[in-house]
């Protein structure tokens, strides 16, 4: 079974109703929360942790957005109708999907099941509508095949023009987004099984609110290759091989998609992101010992600059990634095997090289008054960058344990996890006028790796009627990567609130739970809980985009041809908050107020092929933000970093979604 900390999302659950964003529908699971900065690219947020804290892989994939600013997180590639099966392992608790990770794991995956004899055509399609926002969708999925293969064809289209918040003011959310998949299959037996995939994504005149720019287009090309044996290899039980590579392009200005502001400069950033790598995987039953081990290999490359838009020349302004490449090979094994009667233990291990260097770092803007990066970097650090190799090892035990006493099991969990600095930490260069140093935003090249120390206490229970999980867990960070403000700490020159990265100490605590109870054979309830607590313990300080508490509660009634329901959701006020950028990082805009949001939906079977689902959510209308936001403009380094963004979540909103399979 799926350790209690992993949970797969069904993807027939009446929560995914209209047209929510792939980031945005995470949030149901307990423990997971996500940044919005407009209506597309919610940014997934795991026990507090964020970005390259988490592990995000597209069907064996990864795919690193090509936005500094984060626009295109690897989920806003990731329409959720092209995959069957979403699973989230929360905390560090597996080693087998690269180095980091340490707030935990996001498998989107694709399964196509072998073809019977007989058997020609599968096929399942849908469409979607929301009112407010006038978004509409629709999708298709169709396989044909034999059992010897197969090919499988997806496509995607979503349109959405801006919603309303709770007081019925517009919301630059509006979006037009595009995707389609291909993956060809040979199946010559059971247990054997060659897949080739392409995926192709386009979004169009993306609106964000809380950024200083809006994307007039981002593209992700990728393919991918995978061998698969779940039967004898020599002495293996099993293998695995798989390879891929990924290109996105970026472009986001200020000028194609909102007006400008006068006496302000046209800009455009234009970036790309490539990751390529692969993994080869082997089982291994022994006995009782049942182990998995293999090399993996990642290695991605971007590049980011800021240009001026003059009437006959673009004018560079700043080399915001200056050629960054990192590079991760990485070997890891894995076990698994019982201890005595009621117990089973886990363990894993694993050791990674992370490289990484910027080789346009001396690249100069043309733009009057503007450095280059190293010339950023040694202003701020007293250093220019380099070639950087960390050297990780990171491992994992976990206890099992089934008493007597309990209907389920108890667990310990106990690791050490490793995360070098990203591109934007290490290398980010951005320029801002003199009259706003304090828009400066400049990557570290001398930060140490973050070390994570973590202990997690749990307990899965399961009766006839009802079903509980619960844990609690604990992040010792060394070393963690604190985006913060310049005013002379320890290994920064400079006191002008520009922007910058240092290394501090910190704690993650928190605990979750979820329990679902089966009242009778048609009613049915659950239940959830989550907090987090976040500290700078250097310096006694909170860590700013941390989410407050929040509890669930839904209802449900299911007949045979129908099904009602709805889903309760209160947010505590967040009070342990960093706003002021003169003594903290100011990422966070204001003590966030809590909030309740009421969600009913419902279902109907019509016929044997097809669902209609329904239902408004935000039902009395509120007004409210998220914790997690946009708090800060950084796109535009003429905006001043006061004119911070909270952006709002939608007003009530009515939905209906068509799904049919054949």
């Amino acid at each position: 079974p799926q350790p209690p900390s992993t949970a797969p999302l069904p993807l027939e659950s009446p929560r995914l109703g209209g047209d929510s964003d792939t980031g945005d529908i995470l949030r149901s699971f307990t423990g997971v929360q996500g940044v919005r900065r407009g209506g597309h690219g919610v940014d997934p947020v795991i026990r507090g942790q964020k970005e390259t804290q988490l592990n995000i892989l597209l069907d064996g994939t990864f795919v690193h957005g090509g936005c500094p600013s984060r626009m295109d997180p690897p989920t806003s590639y990731a329409p959720l109708e092209s995959y069957d099966e979403v699973t989230v392992i929360k905390g560090s608790q597996t080693v087998l999907y690269g180095t980091g990770g340490t707030g935990g794991t996001v498998l989107f995956e694709r399964n196509t099941p072998r073809f019977a004899e007989g058997e020609r055509l599968r096929a399942r399609g849908g469409a979607n509508y929301t009112a407010n926002g006038n978004s509409r969708g629709a999708y298709l999925d169709v396989t044909t095949g034999a059992p010897l293969g197969f090919i499988r064809a997806m496509g995607n289209i979503n349109e959405a023009d801006n919603y309303d918040d709770g007081d019925g003011n517009p919301v630059r959310s509006a979006s037009s987004d595009r995707a389609g998949n291909l993956v060809l299959g040979l199946t010559p037996d059971a247990d054997t099984r060659l897949e080739l995939g392409f995926d192709v994504t386009r979004a169009r005149d993306t609106l964000y609110p809380g950024l200083g720019m809006d994307s007039p287009f981002s593209d992700d090309d990728a393919i991918r290759l995978r061998l698969e044996r779940k039967a004898a290899v020599g002495p293996f039980s099993g293998m695995k091989f798989e390879a891929y590579h990924s290109e996105v392009e970026h472009l986001m200005d200020n000028f194609s998609l909102r007006p400008v502001a006068p006496g302000s400069p046209l800009q455009q950033a234009p970036s790309d992101s490539t990751t390529r790598g692969g993994r080869l995987v082997f089982d291994l039953a022994s006995g009782a010992h049942d182990w998995t081990f293999g090399v993996d290999y990642q290695d991605n490359e971007r590049n980011a600059e800021r240009q001026v838009v003059q009437p006959t020349a673009l004018v560079l302004q700043s080399v915001l990634w200056p050629g960054v490449t990192i590079d991760q090979p990485g070997i890891f094994a894995e076990l698994s095997r019982p201890w005595g009667e009621t117990k089973r233990i886990k363990a894993g291990l694993r050791y990674t090289r992370v490289s990484s260097e910027a080789s346009q770092a001396n690249r100069t803007p043309a733009a009057p008054g503007t450095l280059s990066p190293n010339q950023l970097y040694a202003l701020y650090y007293g250093s220019e960058a380099r070639k950087i190799e960390d050297d990780h090892i990171d491992g994992f035990l976990r206890l099992e344990h089934a008493p007597a006493a309990l209907p389920g099991i108890v667990y310990l969990g106990l690791s050490r996890s490793s995360r070098s600095p990203d591109a934007t930490e290490r290398f980010i260069a951005s320029n801002a006028p003199p009259t706003l140093l304090e828009n400066r935003w400049i990557g570290n090249p001398l930060l140490d790796p973050e070390r994570h120390n973590q202990v997690e206490i749990g307990v899965e229970l399961t009766r006839s009627a009802w079903e509980l999980t619960a844990s609690v867990y604990l992040d010792q960070v060394d070393d963690f990567i604190l985006r913060d403000r310049a005013r002379e700490q320890a290994g920064i020159l400079r006191d002008d609130n520009a922007s910058i990265y240092r290394n501090v100490d910190a704690r993650f605590w928190g605990f979750e739970a979820d329990g679902t109870y089966q009242w009778d054979a048609r009613w049915s309830s659950t239940a959830s809980l989550a907090f987090v607590h976040a500290s700078n313990t250097t310096e006694d300080r909170p860590i700013a985009q941390i989410p407050p508490f929040e509890a669930g509660l839904s209802l449900d009634y299911a007949a045979p041809t129908w099904s009602a329901g709805g889903a309760a959701r209160a947010v505590a006020r967040q009070t342990r908050v960093d706003t002021d950028i003169t003594t903290g990082s100011g990422l966070d805009e204001r003590e966030t107020p809590g909030f309740f949001v009421l969600d009913l939906y419902g279902a109907a079977k019509l016929g044997r092929h097809a669902d209609l689902r329904f239902g408004v959510d935000n039902v009395f209308d509120r007004t409210y933000a998220e914790h997690l936001n946009v708090a800060q403009v950084f796109g535009d380094p003429t905006v001043p970093v006061d004119d911070q963004v909270q952006v709002n979540e939608p007003g009530r909103s009515f939905w209906l979604r068509l799904d049919a399979k054949y």
